[in-house]
C-alpha cells in the first residue's frame, strides 16, 4: 500500500488519499473475487446492452414501457461502472489508495446515478399505473414528449442536490483514519472517518435519502396499490395474469434496490458495521444490475418474442 493510516492527532490537511480496504480481509480469495467480479461486470454490460439494442430495433417494442426500460438499462451500465472497475483495479494491483478528489468524484457520480435510479423506477411505476388503470388515455398521457421529459427529469433531477451533498461531506476534516472499510466511497464509511460531531451531516444524509429514496418508494407503493386494486377487478383470470406479469418484474427490481438502499442510508450511524454495509451495498450496486436483464427479459413475453425474431438473422 502507498499510504499508512493517518492518526487522529494528525492535521486533517495531511489526508490527501484514502485506502479502500474493500475485500482485503479475504487475502486467499483475491483471485476468485477478481474472476467473479469480472464475469459479473461482463454479464451486466452484455445483458443491459442487449436490452438497449433490442428495444431500439424491434418495432413491437416501440412503447413507453420499453423506452423507460432502455433508459434503465443504460443507467445500470453507468451505475455499475462507477464502482466495479475500481474494485477490479484494487484487487488486481493490490494498490488500494485513492485520492480525496477521486473518492469525492466516485461518490458524487454514485449518488447522482442512485438518485436517477430511484426516480426512474418511480416513473416506470407511473407508466404501469396509467397503462393498467387508465388504458384508454394511455397513448395520450404517455406521449413521446412526456416520456422524454420524464426520462430527462429522472437523469437530471438529482444532480444539484448530490453535488451539494458531496461537497458538504468532503468539506469535513478527516482525522480518525484514512482507511475506508468498504469497496467504494460511500456515505456511511466516509462519515465514520470525520472528526468531531457529524450529527448535522447525518441529518442531511437522512433528509436527502428521504427525498430520493423514501419519497419515490412511497409513490411506487401508491401506484401499485391502485394497480393491484384495478387488476383484482378484472373479469377474467387470463386478464389478471397478464396484468400481473407486466408488473411483477418491475416490483421485484424495486424491492431488491429500495430494500437494501433503505437499510443502508436510513439506519443510525451507530448501527453501521463494515461487514453488513458491504453486504447490503453489493445488492444495490452489483446484484440488482446483474439480475435486471434476466428479470425483464425472461419474464417478458414481448422481449422473448423479439429475441426469437432477432436470433435467426444472426
Amino acid at each position: 500500500m502507498k499510504s499508512t493510516e493517518i492518526r487522529a492527532e494528525d492535521n486533517a490537511t495531511t489526508v490527501t488519499q484514502f485506502l479502500l480496504l474493500g475485500f482485503s480481509d479475504l487475502p486467499n480469495l483475491q483471485g476468485i473475487l477478481f474472476g467473479m467480479f469480472s464475469i459479473i461486470y461482463l454479464i451486466i454490460l452484455i445483458g443491459n446492452s442487449f436490452i438497449i439494442v433490442i428495444t431500439r430495433i424491434d418495432p413491437a417494442l416501440q412503447k413507453p414501457m420499453y423506452f423507460f426500460l432502455a433508459n434503465f438499462s443504460t443507467l445500470e451500465i453507468c451505475y455499475v461502472s462507477v464502482t466495479l472497475p475500481r474494485i477490479l483495479f484494487n484487487i488486481a494491483t493490490q494498490d488500494r489508495s485513492i485520492s480525496v478528489l477521486s473518492c469525492a468524484t466516485q461518490m458524487c457520480f454514485f449518488l447522482m446515478l442512485g438518485a436517477t435510479e430511484c426516480f426512474l423506477l418511480a416513473v416506470m411505476s407511473y407508466d404501469r399505473y396509467v397503462a393498467i388503470c387508465n388504458p384508454l388515455h394511455y397513448p395520450l398521457v404517455m406521449n413521446p414528449t412526456k416520456c422524454t421529459r420524464l426520462a430527462a427529469g429522472s437523469w437530471l433531477g438529482g444532480i444539484p442536490v448530490q453535488i451539494g451533498q458531496t461537497c458538504q461531506i468532503f468539506s469535513l476534516r478527516f482525522c480518525n483514519s484514512n482507511q475506508i472499510k468498504h469497496f467504494f466511497c460511500d456515505l456511511p464509511p466516509i462519515l465514520k472517518l470525520a472528526c468531531g460531531d457529524t450529527s448535522i451531516h447525518e441529518l442531511s444524509v437522512y433528509l436527502v435519502a428521504m427525498l430520493f429514496v423514501a419519497f419515490p418508494f412511497t409513490l411506487i407503493l401508491a401506484s401499485y396499490s391502485k394497480i393491484i386494486a384495478t387488476i383484482l377487478k378484472l373479469p377474467t383470470a387470463t386478464g389478471r395474469a397478464k396484468a400481473f406479469s407486466t408488473c411483477s418484474s418491475h416490483l421485484l427490481v424495486v424491492f431488491l434496490f429500495f430494500g437494501s438502499a433503505t437499510v443502508t442510508y436510513l439506519r443510525p450511524k451507530s448501527t453501521h458495521s463494515p461487514g453488513i454495509d458491504k453486504l447490503l451495498s453489493l445488492f444495490y450496486t452489483i446484484v440488482t444490475p446483474m439480475f435486471n436483464p434476466l428479470i425483464y427479459s425472461l419474464r417478458n413475453k414481448e422481449v422473448i418474442a423479439a429475441l426469437k425474431k432477432l436470433l435467426p438473422k444472426k
